[in-house]
């Protein structure tokens, strides 16, 4: 980390917000003006709508994600967490991934935490939940999933295939509604590769609590989405919590019980509780509470976006809805950093400060290869689309939306291949744990009981036999 007397900008996340942010104010900044800081635990940014994607191996995962330092190159990237945040003397105390905790002084700060998964204390659910967070678990998503059909295969116990073979999701949003369509898409391609595993072998459950899934999309859509996904098989129960999962028991406040190696928690998310650490005005859920130029209330010199910012809709508050907030969407998170780059440059300069307000375009979401669903808004216009051309309309918004040229070409390059290739369905579980096989060739083997060596007593009486033997 390099010192300087310019002032620094300090970017809290390295994610949507902080990635758009940093860069936005590096392209506007000139030359020498000030130093920008980006401090987030991963040295790369996730592009979260692709996760399913990758879970499912339709694209590669290090496509999903995007390197910090790359994409950065005239900013500081400090990987590590930001804990404390002293206001009065503008000092923020870094933890780095080794070595001890420091202060780094800042002048203007940007809050870009996003969210982590939201969780309920439910029995069971630390030890046996999988999240859809980050790309690590979509890759342990995707290993596991085809695990169990390895596991299914070779097993004689009923009981134990049945395990395997059941899949429960819990949340019916945007995450839960594509992961588990591309999830059951992969597994019905990879059981054609096995001669004891068929699909209708296979019980994939998802659970949620509101009374529809995919509320983004609208009451029509939502409802295509669950009789599309009951279609394949998949028992959707709506009004419908999880009570515990103890062992993989799954008990639903239904009455439905069932087995299963495999539950997958999306319900929701919830702003990073870090914030709570920051000295920061916080709303109802835990959201920095920001105005509509995106600057946290009662300060000038901080501003925050996206999932961990209670921001005012103002395009929905124009139409009649008074206590309308930005929902927590890519949509909402790229425009709003572009937006809070202009404004930290604004600030810095003594400029007045742009106001954020951003009509919702609609929203897409895929269900698998193929299949899909979208709602295009085009003024007071709502076009809805479903099946395969609705698949198209979710690639190509996400696509384009995808940062970085690099990127984008990339993830295109995988859409093409997968034309013409057939899926992968090969598990890699060994990368979760790379060094066992290494460490059992490597450790010390144990010596035969015949080579052991004689204890103290036993020596010295042998050599006293050998001295009488001798005499």
């Amino acid at each position: 980390m390099s010192t300087t007397e310019r002032p620094r900008i300090l970017v809290v996340g390295g994610g949507y917000v902080g990635l758009y942010a940093a860069r936005r104010i590096l392209k506007k900044m000139r030359f020498g003006e000030a130093t920008v800081t980006v401090v987030d635990p991963r040295s790369y940014m996730t592009y979260q709508p692709f996760l399913p994607e990758a879970a499912a191996g339709s694209i590669s995962p290090r496509h999903v994600v995007v390197p910090l330092r790359r994409v950065l190159p005239k900013a500081e990237v400090l990987t590590g967490r930001v804990t404390t945040i002293d206001q009065d003397r503008k000092v923020a105390t870094i933890a780095p991934l080794v070595g001890e905790a420091y202060e780094l002084p800042f002048d203007y700060l940007v809050i870009a935490m996003g969210a982590v998964s939201r969780t309920f204390p439910i029995p069971g659910l630390a030890e046996q939940g999988i999240g859809m967070k980050g790309i690590e678990e979509a890759i342990g998503l995707r290993n596991h999933v085809l695990e169990q059909l390895d596991k299914a295969d070779s097993t004689t116990d009923e009981d134990v295939r049945r395990k395997a073979l059941t899949f429960v999701f819990v949340g019916g949003g945007f995450a839960g509604a594509e992961t588990i369509g591309e999830v059951e898409d992969m597994a019905r391609d990879a059981a054609k590769y096995y001669n004891n595993v068929k699909r209708e072998d296979m019980r994939f459950v998802l659970v949620d609590v509101a009374d529809k899934i995919l509320p983004e999309v609208g009451p029509k859509l939502g409802q295509y989405g669950k009789e599309h996904l009951e279609g394949r098989g998949v028992e959707v129960y709506l009004k419908t919590g999880m009570d515990s999962c103890v062992d993989g028991h799954v008990v639903l406040n239904n009455g439905l019980e069932v087995d299963s190696n495999t539950i997958v928690w999306t319900a929701g998310v919830k702003p990073n509780p870090a914030l709570t650490r920051f000295g920061l005005p916080l709303g109802p859920r835990g959201h920095v509470d920001t105005q509509t130029t995106l600057q946290v209330q009662g300060t000038d010199y901080i501003w925050a976006a996206g999932d961990n910012a209670q921001v005012p809709d103002m395009a929905a508050r124009k139409a009649g809805n008074e206590n309308a907030w930005c929902p927590p969407n890519a949509q909402h998170a790229l425009r709003q950093a572009k937006v809070l780059g202009d404004n930290v440059i604004s600030g810095m300069r003594g400029f007045p400060q742009k106001e954020y307000s951003h009509a919702n375009k609609g929203a897409v979401a895929g269900l698998g290869l193929h299949k899909g669903v979208a709602m295009i808004v085009m003024g007071k216009m709502k076009i809805k689309l479903k099946g395969r051309l609705a698949w198209y309309m979710h690639r190509a918004y996400h696509g384009m939306a995808m940062p970085t040229f690099n990127r984008k070409i990339r993830v295109f390059a995988d859409w093409t291949l997968g034309m013409f290739l057939k899926r992968e369905v090969v598990s890699l579980g060994a990368l979760e744990a790379p060094r066992e096989e290494f460490y059992e060739a490597a450790k010390p083997a144990p010596k035969p009981q015949a080579a052991a060596e004689p204890a103290p007593a036993a020596k010295a009486e042998a050599k006293d036999n050998e001295k009488a033997k001798a005499s």
